[in-house]
C-alpha cells in the first residue's frame, strides 16, 4: 500500500468511540441484570432480555474491533485501512452529506451505480444495496474533508 496515493483518511474519534462502547456495554449489562433480577416475570420475557443483552454485548465487541480501523480514499477506491474495498471511484454516482441525507452521524453517504453485497463495520461504515455510509464514531472534520474530495473526483457530481 506504499505506492498508493491516499487523498483523505477518516479515523474514529477516541472520545466518541469510548462513549459509544460504554453505552452499548452498559445497555447490554442492564438488560441481562434486569432479566436475572426479575423473579415474577414470565420465562419468555426473561429469556428475551438475556438474548437481547447478549446481542448488544456482541455488537459492542464488533464495534470495538471495527473502530480500530479507519477509512481511506485513494485514486481507485474508498476502502478501510485493512484493504477491504467499500466502493470503487468509477462506481460512485453521488455523494450526500447534507443535514437531511440518509447517512451516519458525522459522516456522509454515497450512491453507487450497481448494488453491492451488504457490509457493516459498526461505528465506521455500512453498505446496503447501492448505498454506502461512512461515519458514526468518526471525526466530523475528517469525514467532511473526505466527502468534499470525493465529490470533486466524481465527474457528474453537482
Amino acid at each position: 500500500m506504499s505506492d498508493i496515493k491516499i487523498h483523505a483518511t477518516v479515523m474514529p474519534s477516541a472520545i466518541r468511540r469510548t462513549f459509544g462502547l460504554a453505552v452499548l456495554i452498559l445497555l447490554g449489562s442492564i438488560l441481562i441484570y434486569m432479566a436475572l433480577s426479575m423473579t415474577g416475570a414470565a420465562l419468555v420475557w426473561r429469556l428475551f432480555l438475556i438474548l437481547f443483552g447478549i446481542f448488544i454485548l456482541w455488537a459492542a465487541n464488533k464495534m470495538r474491533i471495527a473502530t480500530l480501523r479507519g477509512v481511506v480514499l485513494t485514486d481507485e477506491a474508498l476502502q478501510d485501512t485493512d484493504g477491504n474495498i467499500l466502493a470503487y471511484i468509477d462506481e460512485i454516482v453521488s455523494v450526500e452529506r447534507g443535514s437531511f441525507a440518509i447517512k451516519p452521524s458525522n459522516g456522509f453517504s454515497i450512491t453507487l451505480k450497481e448494488s453491492k453485497p451488504r457490509g457493516w463495520a459498526p461505528g465506521l461504515w455500512w453498505r446496503i444495496g447501492k448505498r454506502v455510509g461512512v461515519g458514526g464514531v468518526t471525526a466530523a472534520p475528517q469525514a467532511k474533508f473526505m466527502a468534499e474530495i470525493l465529490a470533486t473526483m466524481i465527474p457528474n457530481q453537482r
